[in-house]
C-alpha cells in the first residue's frame, strides 16, 4: 500500500492491484484502500463519485464469490471501519462525526456503526434507539437499560457482534415487544451405540404461540444444536413461513471462565442471514445447549420482528 501510494506521488500512473488484495502470493495492493486514498485523500481522479460509492458493495461481492469471510477491520470497506463504542466517543460523534471519522462513510458505500458494550454510555443507547427506529428513550428508561446492559456484560454477554440480540433487549426493556412464541420445554437425546458408530441426535421442542396454540415437534440433526434448530423451525414454519429463508452463517463458542474445564460458562455467538441482511445473536450459560437456544431464539425472533 505504502509503495503504491508513493509510486503514484512519484509519477506512476498504472497501479497493480486487486479487490481486497486477493491475488498472487507476493501481495497485490488492495484497490479498496488504494482508490479512496488516491481520490479522497490526495485528489486524483480514479472513479466517478457514484462508482466510488459502490466500493463496499464490490468488496463484499468479491469475497462472497471467493467464499471468504469479510475482513471487519479492512480500511474504508470493513464493518468496523466507522464503528464507535465508548460513551464519550459516541457522544462526540453524535455532535460532529468529523471528530472521529476521517471521511464520510457513504463516500465509499459504508455506514457509521455504534457498538454496545460495558463501555457504553447514554449516548450509545440514544443512538441505537434512533438507529432501530424506536421512540426517543427517556432518561429513566435509558438508565435502566444501561444498568441491565452492564449486568448482562458482567455475566458474559457481548453485544458488539450481536446487535440483533441487543435490539430485542432494548424493545423488551421499553415494553414494546411481544415474543412470537413462548418455550414450554425442550429435550435432546444423543445416542451412540458402538465406538465406530455415528452419534445419533434427536430433539423435541414444545412451544406456545400468542393465540394459545401448542406445537410439539421432534426432529433429527447432526448434533444437538442442529437438531434443536430443526425442531424449532418445524414447530414454527406453519405459523411463520418467513423463517424458511433464514440460514446460519457462523456459530462460535467461547469459554468464559478458563480453569473450570467442561464445567465452564460459555458464550455462543450465531450469525444468521436471509437474502437481504445478516445479523448476530448471543446466548450465555454454563450449559452450551441452553446458550445455543438463547441465540437461536433471538435469531428467529429478530427475523420475525423485521418482517
Amino acid at each position: 500500500m505504502a509503495n503504491t501510494i508513493m509510486a503514484v506521488e512519484a509519477g506512476a500512473r498504472h497501479v497493480q492491484g486487486t479487490i481486497n488484495g486477493l491475488g498472487e502470493r507476493c501481495g497485490n495492493a488492495n484497490l479498496c484502500s488504494v482508490i479512496p486514498d488516491l481520490q479522497i485523500k490526495l485528489g486524483y481522479d480514479c472513479l466517478p463519485p457514484e462508482r466510488l460509492g459502490r466500493l463496499r458493495e464490490v468488496s463484499r461481492f468479491v469475497n462472497e464469490v471467493a467464499n471468504l469471510r469479510h475482513f471487519k477491520r479492512q480500511p474504508f470497506t470493513g464493518d468496523s471501519a466507522f464503528a464507535h463504542k465508548g460513551g464519550i466517543h459516541v457522544s462526540a460523534v453524535a455532535r460532529s462525526a468529523d471528530t472521529y471519522e476521517h471521511i464520510d462513510p457513504e463516500a465509499v458505500g459504508n455506514f457509521q456503526r455504534v457498538l454496545i458494550s460495558d463501555l457504553s454510555g447514554r449516548s450509545n443507547i440514544l443512538k441505537k434507539a434512533e438507529e432501530f427506529g424506536m421512540e426517543p428513550v427517556t432518561v429513566d428508561a435509558g438508565a435502566r437499560l444501561l444498568k441491565t446492559l452492564k449486568e448482562h456484560e458482567r455475566s458474559g454477554f457481548q453485544y458488539e457482534a450481536a446487535e440483533a440480540s441487543f435490539e430485542l433487549l432494548m424493545r423488551k426493556s421499553a415494553g414494546i415487544y411481544t415474543p412470537a412464541f413462548e418455550l414450554v420445554g425442550f429435550r435432546i437425546i444423543v445416542e451412540k451405540r458402538a465406538m465406530d458408530d455415528r452419534a445419533l441426535t434427536e430433539a423435541a421442542v414444545k412451544i406456545k404461540l400468542p393465540d394459545g396454540t401448542i406445537e410439539h415437534t421432534v426432529a433429527d440433526g447432526n448434533g444437538p444444536v442442529n437438531a434443536l434448530d430443526c425442531a424449532l423451525r418445524k414447530a414454527l414454519i406453519r405459523h411463520y413461513p418467513d423463517i424458511s429463508d433464514v440460514t446460519l452463517h457462523d456459530y462460535k463458542v467461547r469459554v468464559l471462565t478458563p480453569g473450570l474445564g467442561t464445567a465452564t460458562n460459555v458464550r455462543v455467538l450465531i450469525e444468521s442471514g436471509d437474502e437481504g441482511r445478516r445479523w448476530g445473536t448471543v446466548g450465555v450459560s454454563e450449559n452450551v445447549i441452553e446458550a445455543s437456544w438463547q441465540a437461536l431464539v433471538d435469531s428467529i425472533e429478530f427475523k420475525l420482528l423485521k418482517k
